[in-house]
């Protein structure tokens, strides 16, 4: 007899979608491109606060990601939020917009928010990792009956910015003791950008025993596909629109 073969496990491809006319919309828009997985924002990005979601918007777009039998749903966290700041006040305001991220998750059942870990403004790249530890340790546990996960996004380390390399992801893990809501979201620009080059098979491979040793593929949850071009500079840039070919996801 010849063993049973397994099928593989076929990953959920999607994209950022505009939530323009409601969150429900992008659900629509979702459909209309084919996709298992769809991101958004629950909020406007460069604002500190958000609209106040209504119920039955909220009823609504859980109907339609249950219908469209969409795979995984994430948000994406502001790019106003720096939970490796040292400075007091930005810090709380910043952990006040994140918890509101996380309760925006929840309400609307998503997978999870991905959320750039930050960057240290005085000090050292140590104490930043710290703080983002102790801030999401703080987050979590406040809501410790949740189950919305927080993905931190790998970055491409410019300027003080947090998260460049897979040591530093490692260690906010390790910092929150390995928290069982926190994962981890790659972005195929990033990568390039802060020195992974996974273009040749060579490279593709020690990019991922790295990963695989460092932080663990258990943690990997969501997976950015961004147009990096031979961007190997620790720069975060995109294609000339700011956007990838595919969407962010």
């Amino acid at each position: 007899m010849t063993p049973s073969r397994q099928r593989p496990i076929l990953p959920l491809i999607g994209a950022h979608m505009s939530v323009a006319g409601g969150l429900p919309r992008a659900v629509e828009r979702a459909v209309v491109h084919r996709c298992d997985a769809l991101q958004i924002f629950t909020k406007n990005a460069s604002q500190w606060r958000g609209r106040l979601l209504p119920p039955e918007e909220i009823r609504e777009f859980r109907a339609r990601v249950k219908a469209a039998r969409l795979g995984a749903v994430l948000s994406h966290a502001s790019y106003l939020i720096n939970l490796a700041t040292a400075d007091a006040a930005l810090l709380r305001q910043s952990m006040e917009a994140m918890g509101d991220e996380i309760d925006r998750a929840e309400a609307l059942g998503l997978m999870g928010v991905v959320l750039h870990p930050g960057c240290y403004t005085a000090g050292s790249a140590t104490e930043g990792l710290r703080i983002v530890a102790d801030a999401l340790q703080e987050l979590l546990h406040a809501r410790r009956r949740g189950r919305t996960l927080v993905l931190l996004e790998h970055t491409a380390g410019q300027g003080t910015a947090l998260g460049a390399s897979f040591e530093q992801l490692a260690t906010i893990i390790r910092l929150m003791k390995g928290h069982r809501r926190v994962g981890v979201c790659l972005d195929t620009c990033h990568l390039l950008a802060s020195g992974y080059d996974f273009r040749s098979p060579g490279g593709y491979e020690s990019t991922c025993t790295a990963f695989g040793a460092l932080v663990g593929f258990e943690r990997l949850k969501a997976f950015h596909r961004s147009g990096a071009g031979s961007i190997a500079t620790r720069t975060s840039a995109r294609d000339s629109s700011g956007s990838s070919p595919s969407g962010d996801w």
